[in-house]
């Protein structure tokens, strides 16, 4: 048929003179030539490549129920692991070759040298090309190589540097002077850690001594903490026990949910911010041993694995069995990094398989109870909070939205959809005017506001410019209403910091009525929403506000050995619980650093942190393609 359309061409094709014939030939060779030029030296053309040359082709993985789900987990495990890929045996930052299974201890280095050797530049990019000639000519043609992670594109992909231009050190010298506290505060924190419970979990400060378990949990949460603070001594200290001693097959019972925030997103966090190729093999290992908890029937993981065995089951005070939508509804972003890392699909399939079932299944007026079966796929009561057991579910939605650089509108659609119904059904307002999200047990209020909930007003904040515009400016003032009633429950107190939940009914508002809600474990909620609301509005009373936690910290907290949570905020009289939580590390004082440092100092153009507060970066993927192609056929055809 093509044949019939040239001119002088017979209809069996076969008229062509000599002259014809070798003006068409000369015109087919040229645009083949043009298209294979296109294809081979196109950057990042890895993906066409395998499309024309690939000799097999890996079968679709479906992510379904019942057994067939273990046999998937089986067979993307089957698939070369990161650590044995060529390109894990060459260090990112220098051209150094060095084996990642070797546990010998490297050089120590600082922060200002590994920003140095991770710079831009026309000799960076040389080199970055030079490995790309040599992984193209060594790589296997499998599924799960054909997009490599590049620790260089990923760092050009940045608008700013994570550490900004000094460090996020402020101009102002009281807030320089504040900030640098902050700093001591974590130092100390560390040292008496370091002293007394080195490899344990956690320091108990008045008994000098660890907490239950030895998978180091304060060290992999500290570790983006002190590189942030450039308190590189520590930190080396800290990344040669994850070399040397994180054990990776510890049997026993673990949090998935834990694991996941803290190791999983602590680790991925430590190599973004370093380039430090031990990170992420760790990260990635301890990614794999989370896959065996989502082989249920619905694929919605259970709370609890051993990740020696692989054997995972529910919480045994969870009702009828059921898993928790703040652990199972937060896994997406550090899973979605495992595959960006790993170039394996299947951590981005366990999750939105689990967002799925979610879109699927009914929800009572628009809201997320916090009980699901993981064998039938029902709710199971309907309880609905915004603190424990909910908290983190919402949050990951439109975290997850604005780490797909506002790509992922199923993850935009979820959240916004969520906030409608928690205005319609949770949000309240109390006699005295205080804003407060109140819990849903079955259709019935119950106005109590946790410590934990107080997250949400930086959500709703980091959130605002992304719905409806009309609704930027409500957004906006819902946050700062709910931050400023979480600060009214820090000041209504005598410690002036805040219990563990808050109720407004028998004519209390913000505080605690009931003896068990007293305490206060070093959390950094109301903090979290203070560095947020900072960052959207500069309003100067939010590092007022911070600067109050910190003197009552110090006042009330800080003890010979470490910081200590205390049993009741409303007594001058402390009673301390001996126990210094990781998270007071991981979050509370880097969010209070983050206060009092300027905007550029891990900027939320670039970073999303996750509910430990370790930062993932934005994932930009497919515009830095655009902008390398773009650039390459401008060069040729420029406009």
């Amino acid at each position: 048929m093509v044949f019939r359309k040239l001119p002088g061409v017979s209809a069996s094709g076969m008229g062509l003179r000599l002259s014809q014939k070798f003006v068409f030939l000369i015109f087919l060779s040229g645009l083949v030539t043009l298209c294979f030029g296109a294809l081979f030296f196109l950057p990042d053309s890895v993906r066409l490549k395998r499309i024309f040359l690939s000799k097999t082709e890996t079968q679709p993985v479906t992510v379904g129920s019942g057994s067939g789900s273990e046999n998937d987990a089986r067979e993307h495990l089957k698939r070369p692991k990161e650590q044995d890929h060529p390109r894990a045996m060459t260090s990112t930052k220098g051209d150094t070759s060095t084996k990642l299974k070797s546990l010998s201890r490297k050089p120590a280095v600082s922060r200002e040298a590994t920003e140095e050797r991770l710079a831009g530049g026309r000799a960076q990019e040389d080199l970055t090309l030079s490995r790309s000639k040599t992984e193209s000519a060594t790589v296997p043609d499998s599924d799960a190589n054909w997009d490599t992670f590049s620790y260089d594109k990923f760092r050009r992909c940045l608008l700013k540097p994570p550490l900004g231009r000094d460090g996020g050190r402020p101009s102002d010298p009281k807030t320089t002077e504040r900030r640098d506290k902050v700093k001591e505060m974590m130092k100390f924190a560390w040292d008496n850690y370091k002293r007394y419970a080195w490899g344990k979990n956690e320091l108990r400060p008045l008994t000098r001594n660890g907490h239950i378990g030895n998978i180091g949990a304060s060290i992999i949460d500290s570790l983006d903490t002190l590189y942030i603070m450039g308190l590189m001594d520590e930190y080396n200290d800290a990344k040669q026990w994850v070399q040397s001693s994180l054990d990776l097959n510890s049997n026993g019972e673990a949090s998935l949910f834990e694991v996941n925030i803290r190791y999983v997103g602590g680790l991925l966090s430590a190599y973004y911010l370093t380039g430090e190729e031990l990170f992420k093999t760790k990260a990635v290992e301890l990614g794999e041993k989370l896959l065996p908890a989502f082989n249920t029937p619905t694929g919605i993981p259970r709370g609890v694995i051993n990740l020696g065995s692989g054997t995972s089951w529910s919480w045994g005070w969870a009702s009828a069995g059921s898993s928790i939508l703040a652990e199972f509804g937060t896994l997406h972003l550090e899973f979605v990094h495992l595959t960006e890392l790993s170039s394996n699909p299947i951590y981005t399939e366990k999750v939105m398989n689990i967002r799925k079932l979610l879109n699927k299944i009914e929800k009572p007026h628009g809201l997320y109870p916090n009980f699901l079966s993981p064998v039938s796929g029902n709710w199971v009561q309907h309880h609905v909070s915004i603190g424990g057991l909910g908290d983190s579910f919402y949050e990951y939605l439109i975290k997850s939205y604005l780490m797909s650089d506002k790509t992922d509108d199923d993850a935009k659609m979820m959240y916004y959809s969520a906030l409608e119904a928690i205005e319609a059904n949770l949000v309240q307002k109390s006699p005295g005017g205080l804003t407060y999200m109140a819990e849903w047990r079955g259709g019935i209020l119950d106005h109590k506001m946790g410590h934990l909930a107080c997250f949400s007003g930086g959500m709703i904040g980091i959130g605002a410019d992304d719905g409806a515009p009309e609704k930027r400016q409500h957004y906006l003032d819902l946050a700062a209403e709910i931050t400023h009633t979480c600060h009214e429950s820090y000041t209504r107190s005598a410690t002036k910091l805040g219990p563990e939940a808050f109720r407004f009914d028998s004519g209390a508002e913000a505080t605690a009525t009931r003896l068990s809600d007293r305490y206060y474990i070093l959390r950094p909620e109301v903090i979290e929403s203070y560095m947020y609301m900072w960052r959207l509005t500069h309003d100067p009373k939010y590092r007022e506000w911070g600067w109050e936690a910190v003197e009552a910290l110090e006042e009330h907290c800080r003890v010979e050995s470490g910081f200590s949570g205390i049993r009741d905020v409303y007594t001058m009289t402390v009673s301390h619980d001996n126990m210094q939580q990781s998270f007071f590390l991981s979050e509370t004082l880097k969010y209070l650093y983050l206060l009092f440092s300027d905007d550029d100092l891990l900027p939320l153009e670039d970073w999303v942190f996750n509910t430990e507060a370790h930062p993932l970066p934005i994932i930009r993927k497919n515009k830095h393609d655009f902008h390398e192609k773009s650039t390459f056929f401008l060069s040729f055809f420029p406009l």
